[in-house]
């Protein structure tokens, strides 16, 4: 492993537990430069080194901090919480050939109560999620295969996700692979103590967890590659 990351300091978790409790736009003013310095600045140093490695093993995927780390600040548009930032931050590695968020991808966040590392798809569209169901139906020995794994079952237990109660309509009710074109999201995550933020065990269990996704974020991403054909979004009765 080429890359290191000593850790976050201890006073950027301090911060985003602050936050939680005082989280309103006086008191970030007041703080934002200890939140510049001890979360924003450590998170964009992480990116650029799992940046480095995730080029070794999944080159496919953009790593540039500008894209890869979300804002602290919240949309409350059409949210009832108007809290107006974020208690945790956070990184997503997606395929550079797709617009972000349409495809799947590696997460990971730094929050006061954990750090969670994820992967797969979060919220598909239609046409991608029909694209992702008939590959499966084509395909399901291959992804049991990705599932079934020694090595994913040890970190990931399973596939999880938003499911439809049956069959999607389009699909045989006795599919071989029907419980696994009843899910509408398809991830694995983990999650660990808040306190290995700050620790250099941060990068190696990042690395170690998105190495080991690849397969899965590779699977769900073939069928909705741009030279492939797409289904129509009026196909779309099943969901």
């Amino acid at each position: 492993m080429s890359g290191s990351f000593a850790g976050f300091p201890a006073e950027g978790l301090h911060l985003l537990r602050q936050l939680k409790r005082h989280n309103n736009r006086p008191w970030f003013l007041k703080h934002k430069e200890i939140y510049e310095q001890k979360v924003k600045a450590p998170m964009v140093e992480l990116v650029l080194a799992l940046g480095s490695e995730i080029r070794s093993f999944a080159p496919e995927l953009a790593v540039d901090p500008s894209r890869a780390i979300y804002r602290i600040y919240r949309d409350t548009r059409f949210s009832h919480d108007k809290s107006p930032y974020k208690t945790q931050i956070a990184a997503v590695f997606s395929p550079r050939e797709f617009p972000k968020h349409t495809a799947a991808g590696l997460y990971f966040h730094v929050s006061p109560n954990e750090v969670e590392i994820a992967g797969g798809i979060y919220m598909p569209g239609s046409a991608e999620l029909l694209a992702i169901r008939r590959h499966i139906s084509e395909q399901p020995e291959k992804l049991r295969e990705i599932l079934e794994g020694k090595e994913f079952k040890r970190l990931f237990g399973g596939l999880w996700g938003e499911q439809l109660s049956r069959v999607p309509r389009g699909f045989p009710p006795d599919h071989p692979a029907a419980d696994l074109l009843r899910y509408k999201q398809f991830l694995v995550d983990v999650t660990q103590p808040a306190d290995v933020a700050t620790t250099p065990g941060l990068f190696r269990v990042i690395v170690q967890h998105f190495e080991a996704m690849m397969p899965l974020v590779r699977f769900l991403n073939f069928p909705l590659k741009p030279d492939r054909p797409f289904p129509s979004r009026l196909q779309n009765l099943q969901l």
